[in-house]
């Protein structure tokens, strides 16, 4: 925008904060001044300067101009202005013409801040605050000095400084006139172009008669100053070109303005860039950024970390990383990207990473490749499906002998990383058992998956377990499906009613257990799994055995470790405390008021057979705090059948038939000798305890039904 001064015959150019500064011939910069002189100049009559374009200051102050005779002359000082200076001293009170208003101000400041003109010594910042405060700034000195030096090349014989906001040296190059750790604020240094750059916050310029100090006067030297502000317009630090006179020009702001805007895009690419890495490090997504070769050119944090490397990797092919099925066809191919390809790679240490891959080209040559482990996959899976184990063995009620010696051999099984089988008839809580176990295991923390191996459709089993890759069958997912192995990778599986499993899904789990790896079904290649295997059933497994349904090799991997979770009729003593148990649950849940039992309820509840154990006994809970109309349950709230409790003349042999025959007239006998003491029995019949209960579960025998007989 243009105006002139009709009294002064000026020309005024008020320019943008990013405009640099090409003055015409004939003019000659004569000061700095704020507001717009009043009136319009027409375009036209700049012609005879060239069309010249000035430049201001970012605050939108204006430059005066008037003709002079030569197009490149320096600025002048006006030789009055140490008249005026010494006549300030001497309690001028009005500015005198010739000097500049903002001069003028800087000088009344100095003068009221006490500071002594004769004094030209540098004030120095402590030494452990200018080491802080270089530390600080280590950054803005790094962007700002390739700036500085590419200025002084216009000012070889002048001096360039950076200091920070608060008026401390940080770096200089060219003239050593203003030693880092120098501080020139004005009200420590008196007027001087940094210090006033600072006090007005813009683009200024101090000739040398202007400066406060003698010594700074002495010098003959003209300064232009402009201030290096960050993406929210707030000044960072300072830009002060120092030049002899004759090296001063009209062009000079605008390059010292220019050079500071440098700086400040540079400082806002630099925080960009810092911003965009550090996105990247926090990223839980491994990326390796390859150049057009195949090389690597960059990788994050999460992707060092999966690999186990480090930077050192930078330059070296991507195969490098370790051995995969991504190869340079798929890496360095143009057009679609790849998405989540089922990936294992083969690292150095001779272990296996399991990812989806993901490959994009990038427009400039190269591609991106990001990494997603499938452990990592599976564990945000977990979350989401809740495969956590919640119980522990504080959480199974009970005082009986038959469940204390249930929870005895979980606690051993519990501390072990051997298999272990779980029997016992449905709803005596093999799977609480099983959580039980996990929980207090060593892989307490990883997952547990549990799988009704009888409720998967028979051609589905291996690929539930195990998994699919794509196309592996009608229907299959799209990309593959991952399985319950896979989930359970680090923690625990169980395997329920795994008595129900397929013959050709026992092949496989079978080789789970003597491998560790397991292979997705249509897959050529096998996966590492590193998984503890609970399996339990309600069948006779040995009797299946023998009947060619179940394998043998597989059975005996199988029980390693095995327990026998003891059915209700055979812990009766339990009954009354599950039953409050259970009341306490649903009476909160459904919030209703009932406390307890009536006696005659207690005692139907304690005779009956619950053929649906702990599950059963549960769910009539349940039931009957629904149908409860008082504080007690009574006898008809419960949706039980009344029957007398066995007595030991059900349990008389009869005559042998069979084997079984044999061995249940042997258990009975045993329990009648020993009045129902199970450990006395089991080492009279040399078994097992839980051998002795898995057997007297199948008979239906109740050892409380032989003591006191």
């Amino acid at each position: 925008m243009l105006f002139r001064s009709e009294e002064h015959q000026l020309a005024v150019v008020v320019v943008g904060q990013r405009d640099a500064v090409a003055v015409g011939e004939g003019l000659e910069l004569r000061r700095i001044v704020g507001g717009h002189p009043a009136g319009g100049i027409e375009l036209g009559r700049l012609e005879d300067h060239r069309d010249a374009v000035f430049g201001a200051d970012p605050v939108g102050h204006h430059v005066e101009l008037q003709r002079a005779d030569h197009a490149d002359d320096p600025v002048r000082a006006d030789p009055r202005l140490e008249h005026r200076r010494r006549a300030l001293l001497g309690e001028l009170l009005q500015r005198p013409a010739e000097v500049r208003q903002v001069i003028w101000d800087s000088w009344r400041r100095s003068v009221d801040a006490g500071i002594d003109p004769q004094h030209s010594q540098y004030r120095f910042a402590a030494a452990d605050t200018l080491a802080t405060t270089l530390a600080s700034h280590r950054v803005l000195i790094a962007a700002a000095a390739q700036v500085m030096h590419g200025l002084l090349a216009y000012n070889p014989r002048g001096h360039i400084n950076l200091t920070d906001a608060d008026g401390i040296t940080l770096y200089f190059c060219g003239l050593d006139i203003t030693p880092v750790g120098s501080r020139l604020l004005e009200s420590v240094q008196g007027t001087n172009c940094t210090g006033l750059a600072l006090a007005e916050d813009r683009l200024v310029y101090v000739l040398a008669e202007e400066n406060f100090g003698s010594g700074l006067r002495q010098r003959r030297m003209h300064c232009a100053a402009a201030p290096i502000r960050n993406a929210q317009g707030q000044t960072l630090a300072m830009l002060t070109l120092t030049a002899e006179p004759g090296w001063f020009h009209f062009h000079t702001l605008g390059t010292v303005q220019a050079a500071a805007e440098a700086v400040s895009r540079q400082m806002a690419l630099q925080a960009l860039l810092e911003e965009q890495q550090t996105v990247l490090e926090v990223l839980n997504e491994g990326l390796v950024v390859l150049d057009e070769r195949g090389c690597i050119k960059a990788l994050n944090r999460y992707a060092r970390q999966l690999f186990g490397v480090g930077l050192e990797l930078i330059g070296s092919p991507f195969q490098r990383l370790g051995r995969s099925e991504l190869s340079d066809a798929i890496l360095l191919r143009g057009g679609e990207p790849v998405r989540d390809l089922d990936c294992t790679f083969h690292l150095r240490d001779r272990s296996q990473l399991a990812c989806l891959v993901s490959v994009c080209p990038l427009e400039q040559g190269g591609v991106i490749v990001s990494l997603r482990e499938n452990r990592r996959i599976r564990e945000i899976t977990r979350r989401i499906i809740s495969t956590q184990a919640r119980y522990t063995f504080d959480t199974i009620q009970g005082t009986s002998r038959a469940i204390q010696d249930a929870l005895h051999l979980g606690r051993i099984a519990s501390r072990s990383e051997s298999t272990t089988l779980i029997l016992g008839e449905s709803g005596t809580g093999k799977e609480l058992f099983a959580q039980a176990i996990h929980n207090a295991s060593d892989r307490a923390n990883g997952p547990f998956v549990a799988v009704n191996c009888g409720a998967i459709p028979r051609d589905l089993v291996q690929s539930e377990l195990f998994g699919h890759v794509e196309g592996a069958f009608t229907g299959s997912a799209r990309g593959g499906s991952a399985g319950k192995f896979e989930l359970a990778d680090g923690g625990t599986i169980f395997l329920d009613e795994i008595g129900d499993m397929s013959f050709d899904a026992q092949v496989s789990l079978l080789r789970v257990l003597q491998e560790g790896e397991i292979t997705r079904v249509g897959a050529k290649n096998s996966r590492q799994v590193d998984v503890r295997i609970i399996a339990a059933t309600h069948r006779n497994l040995s009797q299946a055995v023998a009947e060619g349904a179940f394998r043998e090799d597989l059975y005996y991997r199988l029980n390693v470790l095995n327990l026998t979770v003891p059915p209700l009729r055979m812990r009766r003593e339990d009954i009354p405390l599950l039953a409050r148990h259970f009341l306490t649950r649903c009476a909160r849940s459904l919030r209703k008021a009932v406390q307890g039992f009536a006696p005659d309820a207690l005692e139907l509840l304690s005779a009956y057979a619950w053929p649906g154990n702990v599950r059963e006994l549960e769910n009539s809970i349940e039931r009957a705090t629904n149908l409860a109309t008082g504080e007690l349950i009574q006898a008809a709230d419960l949706p039980l059948e009344t029957r007398p409790r066995a007595t030991l003349r059900h349990h008389e042999p009869q005559p042998a038939q069979d084997l079984s025959s044999h061995e249940m007239h042997a258990i009975v006998a045993a329990l009648k000798s020993t009045g129902g003491n199970i450990r006395l029995a089991a080492r009279q019949l040399n078994v097992s305890r839980g051998g002795l209960y898995n057997k007297m579960s199948r008979f239906g025998l109740n050892a409380g039904d032989f003591r006191g007989a």
